[in-house]
């Protein structure tokens, strides 16, 4: 079994936030290979389904960002799952929009949801899909800019970065991470016109 999460924050008013774009990915992921429905589990919520042939749990932590590793800790703990068992799906700034990156293990970069996890986990050697969401400029800037929702313009990158995350997710299942990447970035840039 693999636990992949998608990191967010639960309030309905937080949903467009530029924070949750990893809520965003765990869901069209859900809904594109037919997972069961949303149900609480392991203080968040929790579908269970099967990509590749691999049995995922997808969780969204109810948490919010800086508590996460307390719902993936539970999973975890339930399922007795090794950290290399679990992706996080996460906003990333020092990714420009639309841009994807997986890796394995690393810092936090001081992403609260990905520091929690740390601690929570006891290692770091979890995989992350680092979901690019651009950087505001400046670091006095970056509280209100993940925290500000999406906005009408974001649509051009954000619905076909989400849509490529979860098309090509039997990739990632099967742990073709290079592949997975790859492909994305090429379904990407035919969209934009690369």
């Amino acid at each position: 079994m693999q636990l992949w999460v998608g990191l967010g924050n639960p309030e309905p008013g937080m949903a467009r936030q530029r924070h949750n774009i990893g809520f965003m990915a765990i869901d069209v992921i859900a809904i594109r290979h037919g997972f069961s429905p949303w149900r609480q589990r392991f203080s968040g919520l929790a579908a269970e389904g099967q990509i590749a042939g691999a049995r995922i749990l997808a969780l969204k932590p109810l948490t919010y960002m800086n508590e996460s590793g307390r719902s993936v800790q539970a999973a975890c703990h339930f399922f007795k799952l090794e950290p290399q068992a679990v992706t996080a799906f996460h906003d990333e700034l020092d990714l420009a929009p639309g841009k994807i990156r997986v890796k394995q293990g690393g810092g936090a970069a001081g992403h609260n949801g990905l520091r929690s996890m740390d601690k929570h986990l006891g290692s770091p050697d979890y995989r992350r899909v680092r979901l690019g969401i651009g950087h505001p400029g400046h670091k006095d800037r970056v509280l209100g800019y993940v925290l500000g929702d999406f906005g009408a313009a974001d649509r051009d990158w954000l619905i076909p970065a989400l849509d490529a995350v979860a098309d090509n997710a039997d990739l990632l299942a099967r742990g073709e991470v290079e592949q997975y990447m790859t492909k994305i970035a090429l379904v990407l840039g035919q969209k934009n016109g690369v």
